[in-house]
């Protein structure tokens, strides 16, 4: 498999350095383009998965409302199999893993990828193969492999003379080889190049390293006469996962980093565990001491004030208590003079606040802090912060079997299940294999099952309990953010926005935000890109149960506010001739929610980022009475998801909706549902689905009287007959709803009318009449600037002039590249996927047979993206002339012979003509033409279009 296109390199590349993680699509398009992209970089990112997509095994690329990910085995990448088995060397102590880490490096990372941004991460990679090298041959040293070092080594320290650590190895083994004049010359090789290159010194290890030669010494002189203290409570032996943070936080302390570090992250994201961890991977660049003092940040005592934790420390340096004195600055002083010269490791776990430690923080550049906390430390400076994420489903199924046992891979499905609903915290996974690893008798599976609706109640073990980490974090809050917390538990969803905050809340926007910043400080909402909001499962249980205790008119009254704002904001991503109609439709005086609803800056977006929870929301709204939002929501949101392809997300509402409109006898809400959910079984080309909905819609419609709705209804089956090529009957429906619409005063209704009346007059060949109309229909969508139905509008008359002969290919080329700019510039998908393939067959009368094929191929993937399963079988024709035209009558007629199967399957018989019509040009026996064309005549004589004139001058020639 090769991928060949630079930008599927650059986007496979992408996806492949963050296996199991969603990348958003701003990621991705940043990657590719940079900072600033093509205005049709969303639609050729689309473009780049679905190729990837053909190419990689099924589903190894999914989606989620915040962009892609790759869905890949813990052993198929070799930068993940790089870090697994390079941590388990340097955890077992062992260099046989990573010399097979080693083994895996065929050159430079991501060799060949020309985007920055995938250069960085190249470089990262990079960075870790060499870091990997050094921990090898530490390991070597230490098991007295000195003498065969020295050539390696030799080779290594050419290939990166600036790396002083892997020099002092060098210099090592000569020594221990009996080499040390080679050695001392190393380093003054070493002190060259560092000061021609970089202009510094070598650093303090390589010096004393020097001197130690020079000396005759062959180990480190000892730096202290001081008590060496140890004061570190125990590490987990079981940790497990973040070996790419942990990779990078030691290069930086290696490479002199920060003297803090500070970790922060929500409650039982194992920060603590991971400090100690930590500390035990670089204790002995600390000899001096290792210190540890829990400040009670978040715990049920309070808080360690500073001058208690400076008593703590003292002491466990070893100051006797009466010398520790009692003023807070005198103590200071006290405790960064007997860490002057150590090289200490302290540890500051459960920090409150950067005013907590600011004054515990050692002035000794020697000494290396480790801070936890549950809030980011925005107020110290020179510090390196690193929020903890949670953990991927590989680390977490890993943690889980090494606390449970082997019979988690026993059970990969059950496994991942119930990772999933711990949502990759490791507190929670700790809490759940603790109760596997005490029922020895259950499986995996019986212990998901026990979740059911709410996992916080089985994640318990003793007095540790996931919900009691986070009360302590909520009690901690001031009453605004305790409130606000509460009531996203109201929210059904896990992505909101400010405007969503500021519904539940019924604060202002710009309160909103500063509630939303406030608890995202604390690690209790998370910002996974600019403006969007998440909430991790459990953290979003628990603030449910918090919200349940809420008085019910709150809770109803924070619903309701939410329900209109998102009604509102669906009801926006509507054109304006579109959104009167809508609104007459659905009997709505204006836009709910409007003042909220308008600060919506992207509602398409919105609404695509947010369509897999419309469901939940319909589910709240039935659950709280209010029974019309589910057509409601439903019929706003159907025009933008079902243009883009969200077939699945809008038959679900809609489906839903019709289930609840029957329930209370609403007629007209069924027979909106019945007819809306036809127009997702008519875009997969199920007709007969689509047909006895509509005819269910029409029957409802006729009963209630109302001639607007009717005429809609009208027009769908109008469309259904013309998709299945019942072109007659088509122009006879679409005629009544014109009429209907026309006698009814109502503006959209009749556009729609005028169109499916036009297109039918179209196949049957009644050219002018249907002109006349697209361009009435034109000229009144000009007027109300409706941008989605002109660009509609023109390719309809295009493809009708063209079928008439009345623009030559020149002028239909120009006019089909305008309509498909500006169809992805608004996001048409639909449109620009018939008018790519509406310009290949142009460009195939121009004889430009490879960009030809190139637009048709765009248009089935297209095709493909937005569910169009309709226009699959005509693209295929098309390209199948496209190839015989262009010299490969064999691909030809396999092309015509997929269309023609694929026509059969949707009831398009127009389609089955052309494929004989193709496969009769294709053929080679003048019988076996001959015999095609003749049922290509049959057809298109039964169905009334002038292609029966093309296909009878096929048998008239000679």
């Amino acid at each position: 498999m090769v991928i060949t296109a630079a930008r599927d390199r650059v986007v496979l590349a992408m996806l492949l350095l963050s296996p199991g993680r969603v990348l958003s699509v701003d990621t991705l398009i940043e990657a590719v383009w940079g900072e600033e992209p093509l205005a049709t970089a969303r639609g050729q990112l689309q473009n780049c998965i679905s190729r990837l997509r053909r190419i990689l095994p099924f589903q190894t690329i999914g989606s989620d409302p915040a962009g892609y990910q790759i869905n890949i085995g813990p052993d198929d990448v070799d930068s993940v199999v790089f870090a697994r088995l390079a941590a388990a060397g340097r955890r077992d102590g062992d260099p046989a893993p990573l010399r097979e880490a080693l083994d895996l490096w065929r050159g430079d990372a991501l060799s060949g990828v020309e985007s920055e941004t995938v250069r960085r991460a190249a470089a990262s990679l990079d960075e870790q193969h060499e870091a990997a090298l050094e921990d090898w041959a530490e390991l070597e040293l230490a098991a007295g492999h000195q003498r065969d070092l020295v050539g390696p080594l030799t080779d290594l320290a050419k290939r990166f003379p600036l790396r002083e650590r892997l020099r002092g190895q060098l210099m090592r083994a000569l020594a221990a080889a009996g080499r040390t004049g080679e050695a001392l010359a190393e380093f003054r090789l070493a002190r060259d190049q560092l000061l021609d290159e970089l202009g510094i010194e070598p650093g303090r290890p390589l010096q004393e390293l020097y001197q130690l030669l020079l000396s005759g010494g062959a180990g480190p002189a000892a730096t202290s006469e001081r008590p060496v203290v140890r004061s570190l409570p125990r590490t987990v032996a079981d940790f497990t996962g973040r070996e790419e943070l942990i990779d990078r936080l030691l290069r930086r302390v290696a490479a002199g980093g920060p003297a803090v570090l500070a970790l922060d992250g929500m409650p039982g994201s194992g920060k603590t565990t991971l400090a100690l961890h930590l500390a035990s991977r670089l204790g002995d660049r600390y000899p001096d001491a290792h210190l540890y003092v829990d400040l009670h940040g978040h715990s049920e005592r309070a808080p360690l004030d500073p001058a208690a934790a400076l008593l703590v420390l003292l002491r466990r340096l070893g100051v006797a208590a009466d010398r520790v004195p009692e003023s807070l600055d005198e103590r200071i002083d006290l405790w960064r003079g007997e860490l002057a010269g150590r090289r200490a490791l302290l540890i500051l776990d459960n920090a409150a606040s950067s005013a907590q430690i600011l004054d515990l923080l050692p002035a000794s550049p020697e000494a290396l802090v480790l801070v936890t906390s549950r809030r980011r430390l925005l107020g110290l400076d020179g510090v390196h912060p690193e929020s903890l994420p949670v953990l991927d489903e590989a680390e977490s199924v890993a943690l889980l079997a090494r606390i449970a046992g082997d019979r988690v891979f026993a059970e990969p499905g059950a496994a991942a299940d119930l990772v999933g609903r711990c949502g990759g915290l490791p507190l929670a996974i700790r809490l759940a294999g603790a109760r596997l690893a005490h029922r020895p008798r259950w499986q995996v599976a019986d212990l998901v099952k026990r979740f059911g609706d709410a996992a916080l109640p089985e994640l318990a073990a003793e007095s540790r309990t996931v919900a009691g980490a986070f009360a302590l974090s909520f009690g901690q809050l001031p009453e605004p953010m305790r409130r606000a917390f509460r009531l996203l538990g109201v929210h059904p969803g896990r992505l909101f926005d400010i405007p969503a905050v500021a519904a539940l809340t019924g604060r202002p926007p710009d309160e909103a935000r500063d509630l939303l910043d406030d608890l995202i400080d604390v690690h209790l909402v998370e910002e996974p890109e600019p403006d969007v909001f998440r909430m991790h499962d459990l953290l979003h249980e628990y603030a449910s149960a918090l919200a349940a205790e809420l008085p019910p008119d709150e809770r109803r009254s924070a619903l309701h506010r939410l329900l209109d704002l998102e009604l509102g904001a669906a009801l926006r991503t509507l054109a304006a001739p579109r959104l009167r109609s809508v609104l007459r439709e659905l009997s709505l005086p204006g836009l709910p929610g409007a003042e909220l609803a308008e600060t919506v800056a992207d509602p398409g977006a919105r609404l695509e980022r947010g369509r897999l929870y419309l469901g939940a929301l319909i589910t709240a709204a039935i659950a709280a009475g209010r029974s019309e939002y589910s057509w409601q929501f439903a019929r706003a949101a159907w025009w933008r998801l079902s243009t883009l392809g969200y077939g699945d997300e809008v038959r679900e509402m809609f489906t839903r909706a019709q289930i609840e409109a029957r329930r209370v006898g609403n007629g007209a809400a069924e027979a909106t549902c019945a007819n809306y959910l036809a127009s997702i079984y008519f875009r997969r080309a199920q007709f007969d689905d689509a047909l006895a909905l509509v005819q269910e819609a029409i029957r409802i419609r006729r009963t209630l009287g109302d001639p607007v709705p009717l005429s809609f209804s009208l027009g769908n089956l109008g469309a259904i007959y013309s998709a299945t090529d019942r072109f007659v009957e088509a122009a006879a429906t679409s005629a009544e709803a014109l009429r209907l619409a026309e006698h009814a005063g109502d503006e959209h209704a009749v556009m729609m009318r005028l169109d499916s009346r036009a297109m039918s007059l179209n196949r049957l060949g009644f050219f002018d009449e249907a002109l006349r109309l697209q361009g009435r229909r034109l000229r009144a969508r000009l007027g109300a600037k409706d941008e989605t139905d002109i660009v509609h509008c023109l390719l309809n008359l295009i493809t009708i002039r063209r079928r008439a002969g009345r623009i030559a290919p020149p002028a239909a080329e120009r006019a089909l590249r305008i309509i498909l700019r500006q169809a992805i510039r608004i996001q048409y998908p639909e449109v620009a996927a018939e008018a790519r393939a509406e310009l290949g067959d142009v460009l195939r009368e121009r004889g430009r047979f490879a960009d030809a094929a190139d637009q048709i191929e765009q248009a089935l993937e297209m095709f493909d993206q937005s569910e169009e399963v309709r226009f699959r079988a005509r693209a295929f024709n098309t390209l199948g002339v496209v190839r015989r035209e262009g010299g490969d009558p064999v691909a030809a007629a396999e092309l015509h012979r997929r269309a023609g199967e694929l026509a059969r399957t949707v009831s398009q018989p127009s389609e089955i003509a052309r494929s004989h019509l193709g496969l009769g040009d294709c053929a080679t026996d003048p019988e076996v033409a001959r015999s095609h064309w003749l049922a290509a005549v049959e057809i298109f004589t039964r169905l009334e279009v002038p292609e029966r004139h093309v296909a009878a001058a096929r048998l008239a020639a000679p």
